[in-house]
């Protein structure tokens, strides 16, 4: 009766317009009966059809992303298509914090309200220690998301990596540029294996084998190129993220609970931002501004 892509519309927009609640969702499209005819939906769906379809998206929003991706890595004719770039940025979960003391023995202490307990904890260097979220990003140069993946705050950036790889080599990728926490030189050796050059910062290396790494990017002037090149693909990325899901405040506080409900607002988060960059390079705006996109739905 609703079909998932006139809900994925939907809750784009809701998300847009900060309308995060499923019942505020329903309220919102009762009194605004002439968007049923632009979403192609017969009947408003229930608050809890709103909540139970949101969760079962994840995989059509992930697709989608990758959709999306293999056309905006197209939009670059700058630089290479086979080299992308790879970050995790933290969101805080809604409600209160539960500390690993009480997690690992599932205890709740008294008073801590509307905790969300599928959240986890982790370090950020430039939000410090969050209790809530992760948002695995892969970009091109551009800085055009190509894959996202979200987990719970304590998954490493280097599992998260990991899960990527037969994805990364169907796209023809040949070098991952990432940060510290993806540094590994097993894991360089593995990707190396499948066919990919993780390009990672070793600082103080020792081991012959590290020493070795190290002057091999040192000594290849498109490696340097592509390691300094990360600052300004990708990490000004996720400004325009925060930006677009109107997590500003307190460590990018989220608007609700469960991982569910988090993949999929993370999620729509960078569908929003592929299809601003999208839109900015058919109307030769500034391919990194959203402004126009904010402006129009809120």
């Amino acid at each position: 009766m609703h079909p998932d892509s006139s809900l994925i519309v939907f809750f784009t927009v809701m998300e847009l317009k900060e309308v995060n609640r499923f019942k505020a969702q329903h309220t919102w499209l009762r009194a605004n009966p002439h968007w049923l005819q632009t979403l192609k939906l017969k009947t408003v769906p229930s608050r809890d059809t709103l909540s139970r379809r949101y969760k079962q998206l994840t995989p059509k929003l992930e697709a989608l992303v990758a959709y999306l991706g293999g056309v905006g890595a197209t939009l670059d004719l700058e630089t290479t298509t086979e080299v992308v770039y790879e970050d995790k940025s933290l969101y805080k979960a809604k409600g209160g914090v539960w500390h690993q003391k009480d997690r690992s023995v599932n205890h709740i202490p008294k008073g801590l309200r509307a905790l969300d307990t599928d959240a986890s904890g982790s370090t950020s260097k430039y939000c410090g220690w969050v209790y809530g979220y992760g948002l695995h990003l892969t970009t091109t140069a551009s800085g055009f998301p190509i894959l996202v993946s979200v987990y719970t705050a304590s998954v490493s950036e280097k599992a998260a990596l990991d899960q990527k790889i037969e994805f990364l080599l169907e796209r023809n990728i040949g070098y991952v540029v990432g940060d510290g926490g993806d540094t590994d030189l097993k894991r360089v050796k593995k990707f190396a294996d499948a066919g990919l050059f993780l390009l990672t910062p070793i600082h103080g290396a020792k081991r012959d084998e590290a020493v070795a790494y190290v002057e091999a990017i040192h000594t290849s002037e498109p490696l340097v190129t592509y390691q300094k090149q990360r600052k300004t693909a990708i990490e000004p990325v996720f400004a325009l993220l925060i930006e677009l899901s109107a997590t500003h405040a307190n460590q990018k506080q989220l608007p609700a609970s469960g991982i569910a409900n988090m993949r999929l607002f993370l999620m729509l988060t960078v569908v929003l931002l592929q299809l601003a960059m999208l839109v900015n390079s058919v109307w030769n705006l500034p391919f990194r501004k959203v402004s126009w996109m904010i402006a129009s739905f809120r």
